[in-house]
């Protein structure tokens, strides 16, 4: 008999049937050092796609976070109107940096960080970018009260995503609301003369006092900084707003680094596309922004953009036509203003090339621009 396998034979009538029935013995092998990596780099991935997609309980997320999440408190030049003031925020990492709004705290002459279990320290401010409403300040504290909070990737997020925020609305400490991502991309405008692109809008309440504090995931990641409120009295209306966390990472480490972020700048003003103005210019569709004014020894007018030179009127509207109509951006369609500044904030910094798309004399045409350095207004 064949080693390799069992010969079993069978009468069937008069006639013979030799069944051959084939055994295969394996014996296993033991796995080499290869194998053995592969498979423990495989079990780490896993590891972090069930982490980041488990999501916690309300509870949960504050009992995580709220180690991380501190009280400002602000002194300044004592006026008739204002005298100090209290806002939020939270840690950044163990080195003792804090995260919170530029205007928490603009002008301050004396900062104190007070932590969950009460203690309080002396701060220093270490940079500030008013453009995104983003300040870090520091303070000495001890190693076991710093406990930095993770930044989650607001790109992911979408309408309807319930989050929840953190802070300490009115002063009173280590309070938290909840609802959801009511919108993504808003512009906000701000005290600098520039609005804020990119901006979250959430319907979780935010009052005064949140203003520097984490708006969270429900996997308990910092994906906002809650920084204002749409409000004819002062108080939440059911509209708030929060920096991304995208723009967070991108400007945080150059803020401790260089105490300051350039932005880049194109130099224009415009008007986005409507109905009217379409119809007014003979246009097909209302996406675009319609350059009205180039400035002057920017980079827009450094490549040749042309601002409007033209003001007609129709049915006691004026008009401005004549100027380039930016349709796209390095590729991306661009439906009105926010689409632009969105790219500059998130794509770009200053020295880098940008190609615009632009609709001159009833023809598209690229321009490449060269960015500089935003000038101060």
């Amino acid at each position: 008999m064949d080693k390799s396998g069992i010969f079993v034979g069978a009468t069937v009538g008069s006639i013979s049937v030799l069944i051959i029935f084939t055994a295969l013995f394996i014996i296993p092998a033991e796995p080499d050092q290869t194998t053995i990596q592969m498979q423990n780099e495989i079990d780490e991935i896993n590891n972090i796609i069930l982490t980041k997609s488990k999501t916690l309980s309300l509870i949960e997320i504050f009992e995580k976070s709220e180690p991380g999440v501190v009280r400002v408190n602000i002194q300044r030049n004592q006026t008739e109107n204002e005298t100090g003031g209290v806002g939020s925020g939270f840690v950044f990492d163990k080195q003792g940096h804090i995260i919170t709004n530029e205007h928490v705290i603009k002008d301050a002459t004396k900062i104190v960080v007070t932590f969950l279990d009460g203690r309080s320290y002396s701060a220093e401010i270490i940079g500030v970018d008013e453009y995104t409403d983003i300040g870090v300040i520091k303070v000495n504290a001890d190693l076991k009260l710093l406990n930095p909070l993770s930044l989650g990737d607001s790109s992911n997020l979408q309408v309807g995503e319930p989050i929840t925020a953190i802070g300490n609305p009115f002063g009173l400490s280590g309070s938290m609301t909840s609802g959801i991502i009511s919108q993504m991309g808003r512009l906000l405008p701000s005290n600098s003369g520039y609005s804020i692109p990119d901006v979250i809008q959430t319907d979780a309440a935010i009052n005064p006092g949140n203003s520097g504090g984490p708006l969270l995931n429900m996997r308990g990641e910092i994906v906002g900084i809650n920084t204002a409120i749409q409000s004819t009295t002062g108080e939440f209306t059911g509209v708030g707003f929060a920096i991304p966390s995208q723009t967070v990472a991108k400007i945080v480490p150059t803020l401790i680094s260089d105490g300051e972020y350039k932005h880049p700048w194109i130099g224009i003003s415009g008007t986005d596309i409507d109905l009217e103005m379409a119809n007014v210019m003979e246009l097909d569709n209302t996406l675009g922004f319609l350059v009205i004014t180039v400035v002057e020894d920017s980079p827009a007018s450094d490549a040749g953009l042309i601002g409007s030179n033209k003001m007609i009127e129709v049915e006691g509207r004026k008009y401005s036509i004549g100027g380039d109509i930016i349709v796209s951006v390095d590729g991306i369609d661009v439906r009105k203003i926010d689409d632009i500044l969105i790219h500059l904030q998130r794509g770009k910094a200053v020295g880098d090339e940008m190609v615009l798309e632009v609709l001159r004399d009833g023809r598209t045409t690229n321009i490449t621009i060269v960015l500089q350095e935003r000038p101060n207004q």
